[in-house]
């Protein structure tokens, strides 16, 4: 800490910066943070003062963030939502009056809450949060919480069962692969536009790793549409910006709904698996049991829902369903 108030100063002053920024005003930081405005404008000058940097254009009735403040800003109120984020979780946990359940956006976006209707309907009473996250979280101790995580399974302190086999696909919007035609060579396919999921955190498998199970060699260049989040690659490939790789777990849902559609009969099985995790050091309470338990017969009723595309993939290429 000694470094970091060297070089940015109290800790209060960035807090005072982040409202100023997010209100784009002195006075209504002030009202939120309950002092005065004047306090509000001397903080955000000491800041600007330590960083030897302005942070806001200042008019007589405005503010604007200049492009270092803007920077300042994005990093800023990102890390103070992880903060609360975490914060909450961990205050969640001494309360075992409901369950959590720790997911990626693009898994709980569409795998798990399109499902909620009918898990509420199995169990009404049970109150349930779902967080998304872009990291593991660990889980070895509380007993109302659980997790979707990929690997094989095998995590010290945890129990596991299989939501679905890591299988990826080169896939697109309908009008995406309309206007470029069929892709009839998976070499092809580094010739078009690509969207890559850059994970911050953790491992996913990338374009190259795809192409290069199929024999294809292929270097990264640092070129396409490169985004942090699956649900934003999800969104992007349906919005026809390129083509993406596939989870088929995740995109069964928007491929019968014809938002997506694969571009090749390739389908690349891993060998890793995306399992519901759950604490084997503490006794899960009885509504995070009925939770698991109704998701692993959701497990089973998902491979009934996989599009009949998995069937027309499957004579194509034996990999997909071995």
């Amino acid at each position: 800490m000694q470094n970091f108030e060297r070089t940015i100063g109290p800790v209060h002053n960035l807090v005072v910066f982040e409202a100023a920024a997010r209100h784009l005003s002195f006075s209504r930081a002030a009202v939120e943070l309950s002092v005065t405005q004047p306090a509000v404008s001397q903080s955000v000058r000491r800041l600007e003062q330590t960083l030897a940097v302005q942070l806001f254009h200042r008019t007589h009735r405005s503010i604007a963030l200049t492009p270092a403040g803007e920077q300042l800003f994005a990093e800023v109120s990102d890390s103070f939502g992880r903060i609360l984020s975490t914060a909450r979780r961990i205050a969640r946990a001494a309360r075992p009056d409901h369950v959590t359940v720790l997911a990626s956006t693009a898994f709980a976006t569409w795998w798990l809450v399109p499902r909620m209707a009918r898990f509420h309907a199995a169990s009404p009473g049970v109150d349930l949060r779902i967080e998304t996250v872009d990291k593991d979280i660990d889980i070895s101790a509380p007993a109302t919480t659980l997790a979707v995580r990929r690997g094989d399974g095998l995590w010290p302190g945890c129990a596991a069962t299989e939501v679905a086999p890591e299988v990826l696909v080169a896939m697109a919007s309908p009008a995406f692969l309309a206007r470029h035609g069929p892709v009839g060579r998976i070499e092809d396919l580094p010739g078009l536009p690509l969207i890559h999921l850059d994970e911050p955190f953790r491992y996913r498998p990338g374009w190259k790793a795809f192409l290069a199970h199929f024999g294809v060699a292929w270097r990264d260049k640092g070129e396409g549409l490169r985004l942090n989040d699956y649900a934003l690659v999800l969104q992007a490939a349906m919005a026809g910006e390129g083509l993406a790789l596939g989870w088929m777990h995740v995109c069964a849902r928007p491929m019968a709904q014809g938002l997506l559609q694969v571009a090749g009969p390739w389908a690349y099985r891993t060998g890793e698996g995306f399992h519901l995790i759950w604490s084997d050091t503490a006794a899960l309470s009885r509504d995070a049991v009925l939770f698991r338990d109704w998701m692993i017969d959701e497990v089973g009723i998902a491979a009934a829902e996989m599009p009949v595309l998995q069937s027309k993939m499957t004579r194509c290429n034996p990999d997909f369903s071995s």
